[in-house]
């Protein structure tokens, strides 16, 4: 049975000329390159690291209303790290940690796993996110 899907969000990106900015004119930074590494700007790991500390906050902030009514505060760390192969091709291993304020180590733990399953990265080994990459012009379907 296809799984009919619900977009709640989306946001558009687009990196060129040593900048990335969203769309809407939110965000907007300059860009580290490769071409000039002594250069200064954001690098993917960076990139990647704000990237998914921001979506784990989100769910994690969600997730807390359903743990208690106490006010308290949420905080997520996420440390990405980029790899090499043999290929030359990268890898990504990003590590996250959540915490607040006013909350049980048992509030906490089920914080945790409540935002875990919220948000699409991985559960079970089974990654929970597609990336769909075709030439510029052109719908990913």
């Amino acid at each position: 049975m296809p799984r009919t899907t619900t977009w709640v969000h989306q946001a558009t990106a687009t990196a060129e000329g040593g900048r990335v900015r969203t769309d809407d004119g939110e965000l907007s930074t300059r860009l580290s390159s490769p071409l000039a590494p002594e250069g200064t700007g954001l690098t993917p790991e960076q990139l990647l690291a704000a990237a998914f500390a921001s979506c784990l906050h989100h769910a994690a902030v969600e997730a807390s209303t359903q743990i208690t009514d106490e006010s308290h505060t949420v905080q997520v760390r996420a440390e990405a790290r980029l790899e090499r192969d043999e290929d030359g091709c990268y890898h990504a291993d990003v590590r996250a940690s959540i915490g607040s304020c006013g909350l049980s180590p048992g509030q906490l733990s089920s914080l945790v796993e409540y935002a875990d399953r919220l948000w699409p990265f991985c559960r079970n080994g089974e990654p929970r996110h597609t990336l769909t990459v075709v030439p510029a012009g052109h719908q990913a379907r």
